[in-house]
């Protein structure tokens, strides 16, 4: 007789608790985007005018929010951005320390290797991508009707339940392992993991790290700034509207992520997938800094060379370091694009104002901030072709097609899987 452990039911519990285990978080992560009116809208309006959107003769009326500046605002996305710095790098010491098993990715490959597990990567994938999608189509409406604070205390139950869902999961894992006769797994696979460790990654690695922060130096802050820019900037378009067109770079990355992680693995050249979408991005900025083509083409056009990237650069961890530090690695690499967020976010903050006193932000000022985003993604440009190089020197790991040598040969085939999602992980924990 079969132990429950060893059900269908069993393991499709465990997913459903893995997907809920970062929808919180990434809902959470860009409510400020929506809310940034009111966040930066003025303590008191005279003769109790609060309204969110024209009055009648075109002019901005007064809005009635928390009165911090730009800069004060873009400092909010730099505090989360730093503390997950610190935070992930000791995760990834434990992840190698304690065993993989403690890895979200790690545990859908475990239950559902040799069954559905593109299936069961594809719906985690897509689940905290949903979160994303969710926030910007919903977050405006609810604060409009119940206001701020609930709207905040909303965004905390999320994360409640995404840390039940995490506890939840862990001990599925465990008791099913146990059940499965497995649960020394974990000690086995477990080693002496040394800090010093570090000064062994390779080049290919730095470069690597460097490819990716420079990329979401561009993504993450322009998100967090992209609802009132497109107000400031394109005429007509009320708060909720601009909320959609921002969150269409989340919109495009839910449809297309698991498809394109899915190409990408089959196909290889990761190496030249990196400098594609990195290049390919580069009109994105430009549109957005010295056009006035409506923004929805350029949210899109982000959320599709976001898919190519988020799948081609990640997963590309694992080809490059070695196993037994794997953990280090990814906690090592979110750090340090975190790092160079949060640096982003304070940068255009700056670039923005210090002053609340205008509720419209000047065109020259967005224009300044759009050119940044630029200059960082010409870095990722040549922290990516810097990648390649190196890579073609030694084994060309990274930019192997299918056919000429497959990646992963050596790697157990839930492995080979995780290479598609890692990225959730690493930004979900967090995108």
């Amino acid at each position: 007789m079969a132990v429950p452990a060893e059900r269908v039911s069993y393991r499709f519990a465990v997913l459903l608790f893995n997907c809920l285990l970062t929808f919180g978080s990434y809902f959470c992560f860009d409510m400020p985007s929506v809310l940034q009116q009111q966040l930066q809208g003025n303590l008191t309006c005279p003769n109790g005018t609060h309204h969110n959107s024209t009055g009648h003769n075109g002019t901005l009326e007064c809005v009635e929010g928390l009165g911090m500046t730009p800069a004060q605002y873009n400092l909010l996305y730099a505090i989360y951005a730093w503390t997950n710095a610190v935070v992930v790098i000791l995760a990834g010491f434990l992840i190698d320390k304690l065993g993989n098993h403690f890895v979200q990715n790690r545990i859908t490959a475990f239950w559902f290797k040799g069954k559905e597990l593109a299936l069961a990567f594809g719906l985690t994938l897509s689940f905290s991508r949903l979160g994303s999608v969710l926030n910007f189509f919903f977050t405006q409406q609810f604060e409009a009707k119940f206001g701020m604070q609930w709207t905040l205390w909303g965004g905390s139950l999320l994360c409640v339940l995404g840390l039940f869902s995490a506890i939840t999961v862990s001990v599925l894992d465990k008791v099913g392992m146990k059940q499965l006769g497995l649960d020394g797994i974990i000690q086995q696979e477990s080693k002496k993991v040394r800090i010093q460790d570090i000064q062994h990654l390779p080049l290919r690695y730095w470069l690597l790290v460097l490819t990716i922060m420079f990329f979401y130096n561009g993504v993450f802050p322009f998100v967090a700034d992209a609802s009132k820019f497109i107000q400031d900037k394109y005429p007509g378009y009320s708060q909720q509207a601009a909320a959609y067109i921002a969150g269409a770079v989340y919109d495009s990355s839910l449809v297309l992520s698991a498809a394109v992680g899915i190409l990408i693995d089959y196909v290889g050249l990761r190496g030249v997938f990196a400098v594609g979408c990195a290049t390919l991005t580069l009109p994105v900025f430009a549109l957005l800094a010295f056009t006035f083509v409506p923004p929805l083409v350029s949210t899109i056009w982000l959320g599709i060379t976001y898919s190519f990237a988020a799948a081609s650069m990640w997963p590309s961890i694992p080809l490059v370091v070695p196993q037994a530090t794997l953990g280090t690695a990814m906690g090592l690499a979110t750090s340090v694009q975190m790092v160079g967020v949060g640096l982003s976010n304070l940068i255009v903050g700056h670039m923005l104002g210090t002053k609340s006193s205008e509720l419209k932000i000047p065109l020259w000022r967005w224009q300044q901030m759009m050119i940044f985003m630029l200059a960082n993604t010409v870095a990722c440009i040549i922290a990516s072709i810097g990648l390649n190089v190196v890579d073609k020197k030694q084994d060309e790991t990274l930019n192997r097609t299918r056919k000429g040598a497959p990646m992963g040969q050596d790697r157990d085939p839930a492995d080979a899987a995780q290479l598609l999602e890692d990225e959730t992980r690493t930004e979900g924990s967090v995108s």
